[in-house]
């Protein structure tokens, strides 16, 4: 078949017409993404950051893999604040945990980074926390309320880790603390997988973390999980209570994970790094890696996001006022 000039013309112009509209007309392929996650290797979070970067190859985001550089510390903040001096051209994103952005402003009076130095991409997965205890605790306590009637005779080993402090972990326990008049003694780790550890070897009596960080252990028989704070029991582990189930509603939450970019990175780059990550997010293999770590995909616009950041903003901050936890507590 012979295409005459003007065909070939007016081809050209409609292509150039159709390139306008395209979200990723102004997105040049980056070459390979670095992804910072704030928190050690091994840990839930960081499970979602590799399993969704390693899917992007050949996408229009990216030309190969992304990689994951962690950067632990400061409860996730180090991560962000090297975000946000990174280049705003889509070769650097983060992935955090919301509390990072909606917890963090109402605890420290002087942070490095805001939310505005940052430009939502996509929520990646949903995770519940839950409450785990280990050998030191007897095998007699089997609920949250048989942990607190322990802890209250036990005031020297009353403690509980997190994977951070001002993390959500953290302030589950102390509103328990609080709200039922027992004194748990607050041990932040750097993240979840050393607390686990010492959990399971029996150097703290307790944990409050994501209960995926949970699940191999309690598989194995090495922790007991007493309860999830979903709305709903976790499909991972559905003979494990929720807290509001127990009695204590007030420990109902669910956080999330999502991806970050800096925040002058131009639109089209966020809608190529938005489509590779929900992409991603829909494959078999990422949905069955992020159930060993108890995690729910669930992708979103960044707008979505935004708002999701929104509300954990505003409900948290009663609650975090309510416990009195400063930087300087």
């Amino acid at each position: 078949m012979t295409t005459t000039r003007r065909q070939f013309v007016q081809a050209l112009g409609a292509s150039a017409a159709l390139g306008a509209f395209h979200p990723f007309a102004a997105h040049a392929q980056v070459d390979q993404v670095k992804v910072y996650f704030g928190f050690p290797a091994g840990s839930s979070g960081d499970t979602v950051a590799r399993r969704v970067a390693e899917k992007w190859a050949g996408s229009a985001f990216s030309k190969n893999p992304g990689v994951v550089e962690n950067k632990p510390g400061a409860g996730g903040r180090i991560a962000l604040e090297t975000l946000k001096a990174a280049p705003a051209d889509g070769s650097v994103l983060a992935v955090a945990q919301v509390s990072a952005l909606a917890n963090y402003p109402h605890i420290y009076s002087k942070m490095n980074y805001s939310d505005k130095d940052f430009a939502p991409v996509s929520i990646a997965a949903i995770m519940h926390h839950g409450l785990a205890v280990g050998p030191m605790v007897p095998a007699s306590v089997k609920t949250v309320k048989d942990f607190l009637a322990w802890a209250k005779a036990n005031p020297k080993d009353a403690s509980y880790g997190s994977p951070g402090a001002g993390s959500t972990p953290h302030f589950l326990g102390a509103l328990l603390g609080i709200n039922s008049g027992v004194d748990l003694r607050h041990v932040p780790y750097r993240g979840s997988i050393p607390g686990v550890t010492d959990v399971v070897g029996g150097q703290v009596a307790a944990m409050f973390t994501p209960h995926g960080d949970f699940i191999a252990n309690y598989k194995a028989g090495k922790l007991r999980i007493l309860a999830t704070s979903g709305p709903k029991r976790s499909q991972y582990v559905p003979d494990v209570p929720t807290f509001a189930e127990q009695g204590f509603p007030e420990l109902t939450t669910e956080e999330w994970f999502g991806f970050y970019a800096p925040a002058a990175t131009p639109k089209p780059v966020i809608a190529a790094a938005n489509a590779a990550i929900n992409a991603a997010l829909k494959e078999k293999s990422v949905i069955d890696s992020l159930a060993i770590v108890g995690l729910m995909p669930h992708g979103s616009t960044p707008e979505e996001q935004a708002r999701w950041q929104k509300a954990e903003y505003d409900s948290w901050g009663p609650l975090i006022k309510k416990i009195g936890f400063t930087a300087e507590s």
